[in-house]
C-alpha cells in the first residue's frame, strides 16, 4: 500500500451566508410501494356509477353514434332521464311534505300519558274516608277505566293505521332508492358517451378544420372550423347540464334513505 502523502491543506474559504428558504413539511411515504395513477374524470364517473363491462361496452358504440351537429339531437341529448328524474324528485319531495312523522309521536305520547294516569285518587282519611273509599272504590275503578280503554283504544286503533301505512312507505322507498339508482346510471352512461365523442372530434375533426382553415386562408374554412368548434361548446354544455341533473340523482339517494330510516324507526 503507499504510505500516507501529507499535504499543505489550502486556506479555507470564508463562509457565506445565504437566507435559507422556509424548510418544507416533511411527507411521510410508505416505502415500497408505487403511487397509484390519477384517476381521469371520466373514470371516476365510471367508478361511481359501477359500470359493468357491458354498461362500458354501450357507453362506447352509443359514443360512435353522436352526431353534434344535428342541433336537435344535441337539444334532446339525454333529456329523456332528465324529465324522468325530475319527476321523480318531485314524487320524493311530495312524499316528505304530505308525510306527518310528528302527528304518529304525538299519538304515541298520548298513548303513555292515557296508561301513566290510570289511577284512583287515595285523598280520603280516617273511618269514613275508609267506608267512602270502599263504596265508591269499585265505581271509582270502573269509571277511570272505561274512560281510559275508550282513549287506549282509539288511539291503538289509529297507530295501526299508521303503522300500515310506515311499512308501505318503507316498501315503496326501496323501490324509489332502485329507480333513483338506474336513473344515476343512466345519465352517468350519457355522459361518458357526451365525452368521449366530443375528446375525439376536438381531437380528429376540428383540428383538421381548424389546420384547414390556417393554411388555405379562405373565409369559408375559417367559418366552417368556428362553426365546429361553437357546436363542440354547445355539446359541452349540454353535458354539464346533465351533470347538474346527476348530481340531484346523488343527493337524493342518501335522503331516501333517511326518511326510510325514519319510517322504521316510528
Amino acid at each position: 500500500p503507499q504510505a500516507p502523502v501529507l499535504q499543505m491543506e489550502s486556506t479555507p474559504q470564508a463562509p457565506v451566508l445565504q437566507m435559507e428558504s422556509a424548510p418544507q413539511p416533511p411527507v411521510l411515504q410508505m416505502e415500497g410501494t408505487l403511487a397509484a395513477p390519477a384517476q381521469s374524470p371520466e373514470e371516476k364517473l365510471a367508478q361511481e356509477a359501477n359500470l359493468t363491462p357491458q354498461e362500458q361496452k354501450q357507453v362506447d358504440d352509443f359514443s360512435r353514434q353522436i352526431d353534434i351537429t344535428n342541433t336537435t339531437a344535441v337539444l334532446n341529448y339525454g333529456t329523456g332521464t332528465q324529465k324522468k328524474l325530475a319527476d321523480f324528485s318531485e314524487k320524493t319531495l311530495e312524499s316528505v311534505r304530505t308525510k306527518d312523522l310528528g302527528e304518529t309521536g304525538e299519538m304515541v305520547s298520548n298513548l303513555i300519558l292515557q296508561l301513566k294516569n290510570f289511577e284512583v285518587d287515595d285523598n280520603e282519611k280516617g273511618i269514613l274516608g275508609f267506608f267512602h273509599k270502599a263504596q265508591n272504590k269499585a265505581a271509582a275503578l270502573q269509571t277511570r277505566y272505561a274512560k281510559v280503554e275508550t282513549n287506549v283504544t282509539t288511539i291503538t286503533n289509529e297507530l295501526e293505521k299508521h303503522q300500515i301505512t310506515l311499512m308501505k312507505d318503507a316498501t315503496m322507498l326501496d323501490k324509489m332508492y332502485d329507480m333513483n339508482l338506474t336513473y344515476f346510471k343512466e345519465l352517468t352512461m350519457y355522459i361518458l358517451a357526451g365525452k368521449k365523442r366530443l375528446a375525439e372530434i376536438r381531437a380528429t375533426d376540428l383540428k383538421e378544420a381548424q389546420q384547414k382553415a390556417q393554411l388555405s386562408g379562405l373565409p369559408q374554412d375559417a367559418q366552417a372550423a368556428k362553426d365546429l368548434d361553437d357546436k363542440c361548446t354547445r355539446f359541452e354544455k349540454k353535458l354539464y347540464d346533465l351533470e347538474l341533473t346527476r348530481n340531484i340523482a346523488l343527493q337524493t339517494g342518501p335522503q331516501i334513505r333517511l326518511m326510510q330510516s325514519s319510517d322504521t324507526v316510528m
